[in-house]
């Protein structure tokens, strides 16, 4: 199994409504916006997703695609797959 994380970006003037919008599509496609590392739970950067999965890079981009066109016209996205550890500084705690 993978790990993959996903960032997507609208481009133009979306508000706080689009991403929300943006959020719950993508859950909606098995992203998530929370990180567990060690026993905590952090949440990502703000329009950051992980995923894992057995998909490839290609299958996870086309689900974020799928997501964000879906509450959004013009919008960029990004996937990278590893299979190590992931580095953090300062990410928030879920409360």
């Amino acid at each position: 199994m993978s790990r993959f994380t996903t960032r997507v970006e609208l481009y133009g003037s979306p508000n706080y409504e689009t991403y929300k919008s943006l959020h719950d599509a993508m859950e909606r496609k098995g992203f998530s916006r929370k990180i567990k590392l060690g026993e905590v739970i952090y949440f990502l950067p703000n329009a950051e997703y992980t995923l894992d999965g057995n998909q490839t890079t290609v299958q996870v981009l086309d689900l974020a695609k799928q997501a964000a066109s879906s509450v959004w016209k013009d919008f960029g996205a990004m996937v990278t797959r590893t299979e190590v550890a992931r580095e953090y500084h300062n990410l928030q705690v879920v409360k």
